[in-house]
């Protein structure tokens, strides 16, 4: 009896493995969604656009994107946690949605259990823009008036609990700073009212404010990163300028529902990889001042995981909170 349960599990697990294997030759077979976890014109828009794109091209199947904002991103990337785990829904999530969310929001799910990460897509240094008529044009300049004008300086974000958000609340933090924070529904909408005037500074992902910097319709003062960004040679860092144990970097990752098959992920990993060796994606990414990812798909979950706990040491330590 014993040996016929034994015989009909291997027989069993044999069938799973060519059924397994089978959908993963043909993945796949039909249209791949990417859930933009924001609204369209902001920095994950731009990249995931980007990306998708060439996915469509690698894969032989269109890559359809799909915006779904709110909640700081927490709604779009929810809904690929829900989503089958065949492989045809991913999300296009960064920083704010998987290591910083989870500590600023009570969600539903666990950005660590219930996402497999596929690849880091691009990563880009957060970029500090004001309004061209603000009398403010380097960071000393900045927290000198913020200083003499507590709580009249108004800072926009792409949502509450967004990395544009937490980025300008570490800073607010190192510097001891007093302003208005101002959150919105995407970077598109924060960008239009800075160039209105209606807000004077933003900590911006640099993808979505690339094109209204070169168009000189706002003004970029610094950048986040230890190093100048190439995007931008001639502005310098926030370290640099007076605030130099200030470091911040964003990230953009795919990521797919946990369960998803590992042979299928691999594919998406080598698709992903692929494409973004692809010149025409490296001069796209460079024009937004952004960087491809080359990491491994194990070395971008062991780093996925290290960015969690890094910034939830951020948010405990500036006392930052969803308005």
């Amino acid at each position: 009896m014993k040996t016929a349960i034994a015989l009909l599990l291997l027989v069993v697990c044999a069938l799973l493995d060519a059924s397994h294997g089978a959908s993963a030759q043909g993945f796949p077979a039909k249209p791949v969604r990417l859930i933009i976890p924001f609204p369209p014109g902001g920095g994950s828009d731009v990249v995931g656009r980007i990306i998708a794109q060439k996915l469509s091209e690698k894969l032989g199947q269109q890559v359809v994107v799909e915006n779904k904002g709110g909640a700081g991103g927490s709604i779009g990337t929810e809904a690929a946690v829900r989503s089958a785990a065949d492989g045809y829904t991913m999300v296009l999530a960064s920083s704010s949605e998987i290591a910083i969310n989870p500590h600023l929001y009570k969600l539903d799910y666990d950005t660590i259990k219930d996402l497999t990460p596929v690849a880091m897509v691009a990563s880009t240094p957060i970029v500090v823009v004001v309004n061209p008529a603000f009398p403010v044009k380097t960071i000393a300049e900045l927290i000198a008036y913020a200083k003499a004008n507590p709580g009249a300086v108004n800072v926009a974000s792409a949502g509450n609990g967004s990395i544009t958000h937490l980025s300008g609340e570490l800073f607010r933090s190192m510097t001891k700073v007093n302003w208005a924070h101002v959150p919105y529904k995407g970077a598109a909408p924060a960008i239009s009212d800075l160039m209105g005037g209606r807000v004077q500074v933003m900590f911006s992902a640099l993808p979505a404010a690339m094109p209204m910097i070169k168009g000189e319709r706002i003004t970029a003062i610094a950048v986040s990163t230890r190093a100048r960004t190439p995007g931008l040679p001639d502005v310098p860092t926030i370290s640099a300028s007076g605030v130099p144990d200030y470091d911040v970097m964003f990230w953009y990752g795919i990521f797919v529902p946990a369960a998803t098959p590992k042979d299928i992920v691999t594919k998406l990993y080598d698709a992903t990889a692929e494409s973004l060796k692809s010149q025409d994606v490296i001069n796209s990414l460079a024009a937004q001042g952004a960087v491809p990812g080359a990491m491994t798909q194990a070395q971008f979950a062991d780093f996925v995981k290290a960015e969690q706990s890094t910034w939830g040491k951020v948010v405990k330590e500036s006392g930052a909170k969803v308005d």
